[in-house]
């Protein structure tokens, strides 16, 4: 072979190989799950120190649905019902690995939601945190949040602040992966709320208190977990299967993941055990479906 034509050939080779290997991972921009005693505080987007928000117009909501999310009870009081915050279960402010991260997600709404039983917007969703997470309706029904709530439109602008450059459609590949497999899932009828309140005594009053009701540490306090200042018995969070997989991914704080599957189980069964404040609108839930086995607080009326 002469050698321009042998160089021809391996030049050839080396393309060819760049087009068959992977292209490069990209960086995730989340917070690992393995978290350590510094990275359990860092929020790595920050509205509030980004000097690009220039246009107070835009600027300003998108950092006050910030200071909303990380402080919910302070920051949005009229359309909160007790001590839960955002940042309580989306860990760093929406920006933790399998603790319910946000980021990127706001281009897949529209999206169905099952317990509503049609399709809903980001701002529904967010309205449907507000009432139950943050217990809204546990300051009555006369004022409740809407699509068009100031409040509600922050934090929808900081949500939308946390997508830019994600693609419009794309489901981030982080997001759903804080769920329990279905085969390690025991049934609901079968566990142990007093097991559940063992593990919970060792793993979690440290934090939450033998209360259930947070600890104050420093300028943190964990979230209540029953109680009048809790989320209601609507949430998302008042569902067995779905508080454990919260608490089998994103928790103990500064260990997530070091329990196992059926202990997540047993301390969720012992925790929706526990009164919380009830969610007046359950009977429009699930409509025409069937309401989920594990949720337990449905039926109790």
């Amino acid at each position: 072979m002469k050698p321009v034509s042998a160089a021809i050939a391996a030049a050839a080779l080396v393309a060819g190989a760049a087009g068959c290997a992977r292209p490069p991972t990209p960086k995730s921009p989340l917070i690992p799950a393995a978290t350590t005693m510094v990275t359990a505080w860092q929020i790595p987007q920050d509205p509030t120190t980004d000097p690009a928000l220039t246009d107070p117009k835009l600027g300003d909501p998108i950092k006050w649905g910030y200071r909303i999310f990380v402080d919910t009870p302070r920051e949005a009081p009229r359309l909160t019902g007790g001590g839960v915050a955002c940042v309580n279960c989306h860990l760093n402010a929406g920006q933790r690995e399998r603790a319910l991260p946000l980021v990127g997600i706001t281009g897949m709404f529209p999206e169905y939601n099952n317990r509503a039983a049609r399709l809903i917007s980001l701002q529904d969703r967010v309205v449907d945190c507000f009432l139950r997470s943050e217990n809204a309706t546990g300051r009555g029904t006369e004022e409740l949040p809407s699509t068009g709530s100031k409040e509600v439109l922050a934090v929808s602008a900081y949500l939308t602040w946390l997508g830019r450059g994600h693609a419009v459609g794309e489901n981030p590949v982080w997001r759903n992966k804080n769920a329990i497999a279905a085969d390690q899932l025991i049934p609901v009828a079968t566990l142990d709320a007093g097991a559940g309140e063992a593990i919970y005594k060792e793993r979690c009053t440290s934090c939450h208190g033998a209360d259930g009701q947070g600890v104050q540490i420093g300028d943190k306090k964990a979230g209540p977990l029953w109680g009048d200042a809790s989320w209601n018995d609507g949430a998302g969070a008042s569902r067995v299967y779905t508080l454990a997989g919260i608490i089998r991914y994103s928790m103990p704080y500064l260990s997530p993941g070091s329990l196992t599957d059926e202990e997540a189980q047993q301390v969720a069964r012992f925790i929706t055990s526990k009164p919380r404040p009830r969610y007046p609108f359950k009977a429009q839930d699930y409509v025409g479906g069937k309401i989920p086995v594990d949720a337990v607080y449905y039926g109790r009326e």
